[in-house]
Parts: C-alpha cells; sequence; structure tokens
C-alpha cells in the first residue's frame, strides 16, 4: 500500500461508526542521515482525520500560519474537529477504509 491509497480513505471507530476521512499524514524523522545528500529515515506516526472534508488542510493547521487570512480562517473553518491518530491506535485498514482500535485517541493535529 502507498500513502495516496490512504488518502481520502474513510474511517471507522471500533463500532463501525465512521468519523470521517483521511486527509494527510505525520511523519517523523529519525536519526542522522546516512549520506550528506539525503534524509533521515521517515516513520509514519499517525493520520489526520477531518469529520467534514476530504482536502488537506494546505499546512495551515500549524501554528504560526496564518497568511492570508481569510484562507487560513476558511481552512481552519473546513477542518473544524479534525483529529491526529497515531500509528499505534489502527487496527486495520481494508478496501472499507481505515478502522481504529477500541480506545482510540483523538490527538491533537499540531501533534508530531
Amino acid at each position: 500500500m502507498i500513502l495516496s491509497d490512504l488518502l481520502t480513505a474513510k474511517v471507522f471507530d471500533d463500532a463501525g461508526v465512521r468519523l470521517g476521512r483521511v486527509i494527510d499524514a505525520r511523519f517523523a524523522l529519525d536519526g542522522q542521515p546516512e549520506a550528506e545528500a539525503s534524509l533521515a529515515q521517515a516513520r509514519l506516526v499517525g493520520l489526520l482525520v477531518s469529520p467534514h472534508s476530504r482536502g488537506s488542510y494546505l499546512g495551515y493547521e500549524r501554528r504560526d500560519l496564518n497568511a492570508p487570512w481569510p484562507i487560513a480562517k476558511l481552512e481552519r473553518w473546513r477542518h473544524r474537529g479534525s483529529f491526529l491518530v497515531l500509528w499505534e491506535d489502527l487496527h486495520s485498514i481494508d478496501d472499507d477504509g481505515v478502522h481504529l482500535r477500541a480506545g482510540f485517541t483523538r490527538n491533537d493535529v499540531r501533534l508530531g
């Protein structure tokens, strides 16, 4: 599976209730780059879920990105209620979408 397969996938809780769609992913860079011209190894931290939109935040979820203000305000409104689900909270991924484990945590989208 590649990341583009997950984008816009439906997300369900453990009871099968639809929570929204995957709109983005969060990665962490671990360690040092192996060579001067390369990046450190990337590790998937989790998936961003939006209950109201299919599109990306376009980076406006970052605290310091707020200009131009009309676009920032619109994007924050479109993605109200969005949350980050950590990788360890995923139960399974199938043709229906992403299924979360019982007791998953809705993390702040700015985490990670």
